[in-house]
């Protein structure tokens, strides 16, 4: 018998009861009106009502055990997806297997699944960098799932840095063939998922020759196991790289390739090609070639501003059914909840959860249109798109990890616990700050785009649209006036990030004017080019976030749920600020009052959004089996589930382990 109760915890329920807004508005709302949160909460019964409840306790598992059942729990949620899809709309791709990663289904494989990068990339890489022919011989069947593969890119000695990979293939011109090499240990392909023993082939990025002769970045299919028998081919060294930090089921392999031999038409050749007779068409954009990795990276933003929102789920109920540290003596304890600094642990991170949630949307707005410019032969975009997704990547992981980890903080000692989800979200947070480019990397990378922006800029051509700040910023050089109002605040940040990009764009001239080479100077204005690339990125998030507060949307939303979007905009408007005060300050004078002001809206926005923070949280819509928590289940009865998870632990099965025996010979 559970000793977990029916009902729902009585502090969880007052906090429902008192919200001054409907969470099914903000639920309609943050997940894009009513038949998109009905069909949501469809397919999550679908999948989740018959799942075994001890699908979640995978932490109880060896490592070879956790990837035996993340397979087995993948294969049934791919088969449930597939007969769903079938009984809808045979034929269609909207949910086998476009659905297949989707977050609402993370709790269907909760260690991670190993066929997720098999969707993720290589079904879509195979789709935008082969050719139609090449999407019908391999990339038919990898969406059908009658093949199983990898995406094969990172090295153990190269990652970020592409064009240093040092896996070989070339050309043979006598037999038409791809020689493939692994030449030393560092060029083994390493990290990517699903490759240990998984995938049975895989897009591998590598350098490619003609007659010795480099000709850059490429990418070729390669079968690595047998179709039938699942071994590994002959010249293929491939297995499973070990536990990680988290993703353990995800199986992220090695391979060693020596001699492989592939025909000259596994070259993904949609935008350079080499030819029978060895002759080799350069792509019309080399940029063309990241384009994969350009998605994924648009994906990162949505699924870290989801992973930071469900944390934020877990500590805000916990918080609001723990009761601690009375404030003032001799009262009964409160909910710590009601304590101002816990307030700041939590209230920030849901700011943030949304704002780049709603910045991810515009993203992929973004992504969406350089598409579609891609297919008519227009490339124009794919600079913009490239340094907006480095820098929403680089800024969405980095904030989510660090937000994850306060939020765990912010439950205490219970928030160690692998039960309450906590410690697994930050693994998975912290992960995306390295994977699909290492944050710094992608900074700079955003940061040598501002530098070309800027000299744009100075000679009078446009700018595209999300640096276009930067010409009025130029001419106007300070923001005027603070008032503090949304709009001048996202106008300040503007400006701070428009003089961060003015005094890093003339140190740099300096440097070079001293003698630095441009990679010297560059190199050494990196600070400076990161500074400026996290602000940028900030001014388009805080931009994107007040346009949907307050831009037309605003006037088809109750006004309640309406006053609530305020309070978390202000929120992160404000907390942006102070975390930006050192560079604000160089460009806008605020006096001391100022800044008292500041820190006054703070503590009263934190206060005006105490009473609906549980039902903004509900709002999420998260269902139990995504979150995974015994801290933050929807019916609050954190203590119960944490002892239940206890009492379920293998070490309890018997009341002494067999280990024992052993002090009997000491």
């Amino acid at each position: 018998m559970s000793i977990v109760p029916k009902t729902v915890n009585p502090d969880l329920q007052k906090e429902r009861k008192n919200a001054t807004f409907n969470s099914e508005d903000f639920a309609l709302w943050y997940h894009g009106g009513e038949e998109k949160l009905k069909f949501k909460r469809f397919l999550e019964s679908y999948v989740y009502d018959d799942l075994d409840e001890g699908i979640t306790r995978f932490q109880d598992l060896s490592h070879e055990d956790i990837f035996a059942d993340a397979t087995k729990n993948s294969i049934i949620l791919a088969k449930k997806l597939r007969k769903l899809q079938t009984e809808r709309n045979p034929g269609g791709t909207e949910i086998w297997p476009t659905l297949y990663g989707s977050p609402e289904l993370w709790g269907a494989v909760p260690s991670g699944n190993p066929f997720s990068v098999h969707f993720s990339m290589m079904v879509g890489c195979i789709r935008e960098q082969g050719t139609d022919e090449q999407f019908e011989k391999f990339g038919k069947r990898a969406q059908n799932f009658e093949i199983t593969g990898a995406y094969a890119q990172t090295e153990l000695g190269h990652g970020t840095f592409l064009r240093g990979l040092e896996t070989r293939a070339d050309f043979d011109r006598q037999n038409d063939e791809f020689v493939l090499n692994t030449p030393t240990i560092s060029a083994y392909k390493w990290w990517p998922g699903g490759l240990g023993h998984s995938a049975n082939y895989c897009v591998v990025v590598a350098n490619l020759y003609i007659d010795n002769d480099p000709k850059g970045v490429a990418m070729f299919v390669v079968q690595v196991r047998d179709e039938q028998t699942h071994m590994p081919l002959p010249g293929v060294d491939i297995g499973d790289i070990g536990k990680k930090l988290g993703f353990a089921g995800v199986n992220n392999g090695f391979l060693g390739l020596k001699n492989v031999r592939i025909p000259r038409t596994n070259m993904l050749m949609r935008h350079s090609q080499v030819h029978r007779d060895g002759t080799f068409v350069k792509s019309p954009a080399s940029a063309l070639a990241y384009f994969s990795m350009v998605y994924v990276r648009c994906m990162i933003v949505r699924n870290n501003s989801i992973a930071l929102a469900m944390a934020a789920t877990i500590a805000t109920r916990y918080s609001a059914v723990r009761r601690q540290s009375p404030i003032n003596p001799n009262e009964p304890e409160p909910q710590i909840m009601d304590h101002l600094t816990q307030q700041m642990k939590l209230f920030p991170e849901i700011a943030i959860s949304i704002a780049f949630k709603l910045a991810s949307t515009k993203l992929w707005q973004i992504y969406d249109q350089t598409a579609e410019g891609i297919k008519r032969g227009e490339f124009s975009r794919m600079p913009e798109l490239h340094a907006m997704a480095c820098s929403l990547k680089a800024l969405c992981s980095s904030y989510s990890a660090s937000g994850v980890e306060r939020l765990r903080l912010a439950c205490g000692g219970h928030g160690y616990l692998a039960s309450s989800n906590l410690p697994n979200l930050y693994s998975a947070a912290t992960a995306a700050c390295t994977y699909e480019g290492e944050n710094t990397v992608l900074l700079l990378q955003v940061g040598r785009f501002l530098m070309k922006s800027y000299r744009f800029a100075l000679t009078g051509k446009p700018l595209v649209p999300t640096i276009a700040y930067l010409q009025d910023a130029i001419k106007e050089k300070s923001v005027g006036q603070w008032t503090g109002s949304w709009n001048n605040i996202i106008k300040a940040l503007q400006i701070a990030a428009a003089n961060k990009i003015r005094i890093s764009y003339e140190n740099l001239s300096a440097r070079l004017k001293a003698g630095q080479t441009e990679a010297e100077a560059a190199n050494n204005s990196g600070i400076e080019y990161t500074q400026a690339a996290e602000l940028h990125g900030n001014c388009f998030v805080a931009a994107t976030f007040l346009e949907e507060v307050t831009g037309p949307a605003a006037r088809g939303r109750n006004p309640a749920l309406n006053q609530v979007l305020e309070n978390l905009l202000e929120l992160f408007l404000v907390s942006t600020a102070m975390r930006h005060m050192n560079e604000l300050l160089r460009v806008i004078n605020l006096s001391d009052a100022d800044l008292r002001s500041l820190q006054n809206r703070l503590e009263d926005v934190l206060k005006a959004i105490r009473p609906n923070a549980v039902a903004i949280c509900d709002g999420f819509d998260f269902h139990d089996r995504n979150l995974k928590s015994t801290l933050g289940s929807y019916d609050g009865n954190a203590y119960e589930r944490i002892f239940a998870e206890a009492k379920a632990s293998p070490l309890n099965k018997q009341p002494v382990p067999d280990v024992f025996e052993a002090f009997h010979e000491v």
